[in-house]
């Protein structure tokens, strides 16, 4: 066999076994046509930050931190654990351009990512990489997990530390607080509630006494209306009375005049 025919075959199984290289698969769909390529090198990117989360939880000193990024690591994992089904579709979909061998790996790269996810570390007992043997405290067969207590955990591997008491009167701490701002809250709650039955209480009592103004309102209006009409007919009386006496004197003066006048003519 000749050099050349070395290369040739070696050539032949390096385009074979390319479509199982992630890398190469992310740059030759970087079009913002394949759907896929987009969510998939999102669920890498994500996969590698929280690889990076949890390795930096294992060097991280302060307890309480490392709980906050173990639980952020937890719901990235729930999240991409939810969008492996969309993705599964999509890497079923065809794209063209794509051969029937390129689908096949993309259906495998898919099925390959919820094995992926549940060996991220999140600092559970069911995260990281699963065995099925049963657990006895050696190091073995993992040579880079070293244990502090080599293997003794007595009742002084349990005592809290100066950190984990400090964080737990914390948190009691904010727990009274919010309870008391609670009972507050509740007690306002409650005067609010106890006037709004006082005024409940009030309103029901005054209104008898308003409908009773409401009908001596009324009977007063209509006694000030009937009142009203008997002073302009009594007005009218008294005028038209007055005019007879005035008719009768003018008469009179009329009449004096007259006699007065066939007096002296005479």
């Amino acid at each position: 066999m000749t050099v050349i025919d070395i290369l040739t075959r070696v050539d032949t199984i390096c385009k074979k076994y390319d479509k199982y290289d992630v890398d190469k698969q992310r740059e030759s769909n970087i079009s913002g046509d394949d759907a896929f390529a987009r969510l998939y090198g999102a669920f890498e990117t994500q996969i590698e930050t929280a690889l990076e989360k949890a390795e930096i939880v294992t060097k991280e000193k302060n307890r309480a931190s490392a709980v906050a990024m173990n639980a952020e690591i937890r719901r990235t994992k729930a999240r991409l654990s939810e969008e492996v089904p969309k993705l599964q579709r999509l890497a079923l979909k065809r794209v063209k351009g794509l051969t029937t061998e390129e689908l096949a790996a993309r259906n495998d790269l898919v099925l390959a990512l919820p094995a992926r996810i549940e060996a991220i570390p999140d600092g559970t007992a069911g995260g990281g990489p699963k065995s099925t043997s049963a657990w006895t405290p050696s190091t073995t067969s993992r040579p880079d997990i070293k244990f502090d207590s080599d293997g003794r955990f007595d009742d002084d591997y349990f005592q809290e530390s100066h950190e984990s008491s400090q964080f737990k009167q914390e948190f009691e701490m904010r727990k009274i607080k919010q309870d008391q701002g609670l009972d507050m809250i509740s007690e306002g709650l409650d005067a609010l509630k106890n006037m709004a039955s006082d005024m409940n209480e009030e309103l029901d009592r005054q209104v008898p006494l308003m409908d009773e103004i409401d009908s001596k309102v009324d009977r007063a209006t209509s006694d000030l209306k009937n009142t009203n009409v008997r002073l302009k007919d009594t007005v009218n009386q008294l005028r038209s009375s007055r005019n007879f006496c005035i008719d009768i004197v003018l008469l009179c003066i009329v009449l004096g005049i007259a006699a007065y006048l066939y007096n002296v003519l005479k």
